[in-house]
Parts: C-alpha cells; sequence; structure tokens
C-alpha cells in the first residue's frame, strides 16, 4: 500500500459488472482512483464522499464519485488535512470562507518551506564541518545552546552565519 491516502493497487479472480445507470462497486472505484475501499468508506463516514445508494445492500456510486476521489487526493496533495477538504468541497456559493483558508494554507506551506531551507542548510554546514563528531565543533554547539534557549533552528543557525562562522577551535 502507498503512503498516500491509503492507496493500494487490487487485482481480483472475477470482474465486476457495472450495475445499470453507471453506478459504480466500491471495488470498481476503488480500482479507478486507486484509493483503498476503506479510505473511500472513512471519506463517506466523514461527510467528503456523498453517501452512495445501496443496492442489495452493497454500496453504489455515481461515476462522479471518482471526481470527488480526484479532487480530495489533490487537496491532500496540496496538504490540505480532512477537515479542511470538507469546507473546500462545499458549494462556494455557501462556503464564503474558502478563499482564506487557502490563503492560510499557503502561509502554513510558507513556514514549512522556510523550516525544511534552514534545515537543509544547517545539515549542509554540518557535511561541511572539518570536526569527525560533530558534537565536537564550537558551532555546533553554539547551536545547540541557542536551541536550549528557545531558538528555532532557522533562528539560531542564522546567528552563526551572522557571526560569518568561527573557525573551529583545534584544540577540541
Amino acid at each position: 500500500m502507498s503512503r498516500f491516502h491509503g492507496r493500494q493497487s487490487t487485482t481480483s479472480s472475477a470482474p465486476e459488472v457495472n450495475p445499470p445507470g453507471g453506478l459504480l462497486t466500491i471495488g470498481e472505484l476503488a480500482r479507478r482512483t486507486g484509493v483503498a475501499a476503506s479510505a473511500l468508506r472513512y471519506y463517506e463516514e466523514l461527510g467528503l464522499l456523498p453517501a452512495p445508494a445501496r443496492v442489495s445492500g452493497q454500496r453504489r456510486y455515481p461515476e462522479s464519485a471518482a471526481r470527488v476521489v480526484g479532487t480530495i487526493l489533490l487537496y491532500s496533495d496540496a496538504g490540505f488535512t480532512l477537515a479542511e477538504q470538507k469546507t473546500l468541497l462545499a458549494s462556494r456559493a455557501d462556503t464564503p470562507g474558502w478563499r482564506e483558508l487557502a490563503q492560510r494554507k499557503v502561509a502554513e506551506l510558507d513556514e514549512q518551506i522556510a523550516r525544511a531551507q534552514a534545515a537543509r542548510e544547517a545539515i549542509r554546514h554540518g557535511l561541511r564541518c572539518p570536526h569527525e563528531d560533530v558534537t565536537h565543533c564550537p558551532n555546533f554547539n553554539a547551536g545547540v545552546t541557542a536551541r536550549l534557549a528557545g531558538r528555532p533552528l532557522a533562528q539560531s543557525h542564522q546567528q552563526l552565519h551572522d557571526q560569518r562562522f568561527r573557525e573551529p577551535d583545534p584544540s577540541t
């Protein structure tokens, strides 16, 4: 199973026949979308996927359900939580706050990107360190001290850059 969205490929020895009217079984919807049937049931439980019709007790989804699942996958890939997606999937006419939600998500992603860039730079700096054991590096130890003082990685690493990377003391 893939680590995203409960997607998994499924095989079946017996072909499924779509009932009249273009309705899809949960298995067919799962195959078309690459999403596990259990995830589809969960989306339904959360109200992301409309409750399907029942034929002899079995779920039957309209063809349009595949597009709804595709939208859920796209929103997930963009970083929206399932709760946020419920708001986004509501009619935009009924949900005037969708734009604000999207703007908050952009700000959240910008923050995540900044943290990831700071982490990348700190690791690159560590890879350039001449000390065999990075814990002996004064720059590393200054970063640890800054972090213990409550400064986030980006701020503590920037402080080292502002100090023009003190030369490591060969005696440590």
